[in-house]
């Protein structure tokens, strides 16, 4: 098997449907979550199996999920032999894991500066390259009507849980968490005011 193929010597690129150009917003949506994917795995490699017996395995599912909705967002057409995969049984098991995680870790006032251990500070480098891509994606669905809404949803939330996880990793590290010395009050029991 060959890894090369030359197909994309001029700029363009395969997908489900169809070829792209490379920088088409769909093209960059897909490659975004490919991106976190990849930080995803350097933070399992970080993590002790012993600390972190529920994050590991949780992290690896999440390797599978992005890879889901990857291949969604790479479909230019849907079709009852080809229908998208992420679900929002996805989107639910990241809202429980959450909800969880906020009870481990120590209450939090005002905003965090991303870091601490290594393992929670690639973890917020997750958080913020979801973000990115769910921007991309908030783009993409803006420009099209043939787009899995799940998606979007679930990387939303995907960011949540990492902000969760990378507190809990620092708190079981024994780590402490750093404020933003210059934050006002803004959560309250865990969640921003103006969620009240």
């Amino acid at each position: 098997m060959r890894l090369y193929t030359r197909t994309g010597d001029e700029g363009k690129t395969s997908v489900i449907g169809g070829r792209l150009p490379k920088d088409d917003i769909r093209v960059t949506s897909y490659g975004t979550t490919d991106e976190v994917n990849s930080f995803v795995g350097l933070a399992i490699a970080q993590l002790d199996d012993e600390l972190f017996p529920d994050i590991k395995p949780e992290l690896v599912k999440i390797q599978h999920e992005l890879f889901d909705c990857g291949g969604d967002l790479a479909m230019l057409k849907v079709t009852e032999q080809r229908p998208y995969k992420a679900k929002q049984e996805i989107v639910d098991f990241l809202e429980e894991r959450i909800d969880e995680y906020i009870k481990e870790a120590p209450e939090l006032e005002r905003f965090i500066l991303p870091g601490g251990a290594e393992a929670a500070a690639t973890i917020h480098v997750c958080r913020t390259v979801v973000r990115r891509a769910e921007r991309h994606v908030a783009t993409l669905q803006s420009e099209t009507d043939v787009i899995n809404p799940i998606v979007l949803k679930y990387l939303n939330r995907l960011s949540d849980y990492f902000f969760a996880i990378g507190r809990v990793i620092n708190h079981r590290l024994q780590v402490k968490d750093v404020e933003y010395e210059r934050s006002a009050i803004v959560f309250r029991g865990g969640k921003r005011k103006e969620e009240k």
